[in-house]
């Protein structure tokens, strides 16, 4: 496999978003938390990554959003992540981490529109290493053999 590997954004979708305004107290600490999850689409050789930002207080979530982004990844690079039986395809750990951070940029945008003209929207997504988040390349088991 080349260093290269082809693929274009195909569509963004915010699976959830909320506000909870009574969870949150002007002047308290706020925690945020972020989380990352993968699928892919073996018919039309996607993979969409979804990356969940929280903040809270006091354990209680009072931002919340999930979104995904959707990726067609290139022929030749989505038969170079399968194993030679075509029972598993492996995104190679450098790749998912980029798809992430695309991602991450994605929500910081989304979570801006959502709050804009809201006191919410002076919360901001931190800069995120995406290293402590993905150690290793994802790995999917696949449905069809071809």
């Amino acid at each position: 496999m080349s260093d290269k590997i082809g693929f274009s954004l195909k569509k963004v979708t915010t699976e959830q978003f909320a506000i909870i305004e009574s969870a949150f107290n002007e002047g308290e600490d706020v925690q945020f938390s972020v989380n990352a999850k993968y699928g892919i689409n073996e018919k039309d050789k996607m993979v969409a990554v979804f990356v969940s930002p929280a903040f809270y207080q006091n354990k209680k979530p009072f931002l919340v959003l999930e979104i995904a982004c959707h990726f067609k990844i290139d022929d030749d690079a989505w038969e170079s992540f399968k194993n030679k039986e075509n029972t598993k395809l492996t995104i190679p750990v450098g790749f998912i981490r980029h798809l992430i951070m695309l991602t991450v940029g994605t929500g910081r945008g989304v979570l801006h529109s959502k709050t804009e003209n809201t006191p919410f929207n002076d919360f901001l997504m931190p800069t995120i290493n995406v290293t402590e988040i993905v150690k290793s390349g994802v790995a999917f088991n696949l449905k069809s053999k071809a």
